[in-house]
């Protein structure tokens, strides 16, 4: 069963959006790291024993991490334009604590405790001003 979900969750799922892709980026780096790993150190068969690379292994291992770096690229495009949309309809918010609440959680992604040390309020307030900020950011 499908459940609906809030205006505020939706809200909330638009402005993860810019991290999510920062965790793709690191995901993706990592497959890089392990890609380039594997092919610095020779293979073992069943044998135990060390076997060298022929010049296949190489193609085939430049194809994989040439697609890999462009799948990293456009991940880091997504971001940017992500960031970009998403700041702009946070700098919408005539409130410049409702922003900077947004701007702390979703683009810094700091915890609301964070979000209230920096900001030198207590968390419940910062609670009840994401809340409102919320409720004023227009998304569509």
């Amino acid at each position: 069963m499908e459940q609906i979900k809030t205006e505020n969750e939706q809200k909330k799922e638009y402005l993860r959006g810019y991290r999510r892709h920062g965790r793709r980026i690191k995901l993706i780096e990592a497959e890089i790291d392990e890609i380039r790993s594997m092919k610095m150190y020779p293979t073992l068969n069943n044998d135990g024993m060390p076997h060298g690379t022929g010049q296949a292994d190489l193609s085939g291992y430049a194809a994989e991490l040439l697609e890999k770096e462009n799948e990293l690229y456009e991940e880091g495009v997504e971001q940017f334009k992500a960031h970009k949309d998403i700041m702009f309809k946070i700098n919408q918010l005539e409130n410049e604590d409702e922003r900077d609440v947004l701007f702390y959680r979703y683009i810094r992604g700091k915890q609301f405790w964070e979000i209230a040390n920096a900001m030198d309020y207590c968390e419940s307030w910062i609670h009840k001003l994401h809340g409102r900020a919320l409720k004023n950011l227009k998304i569509s």
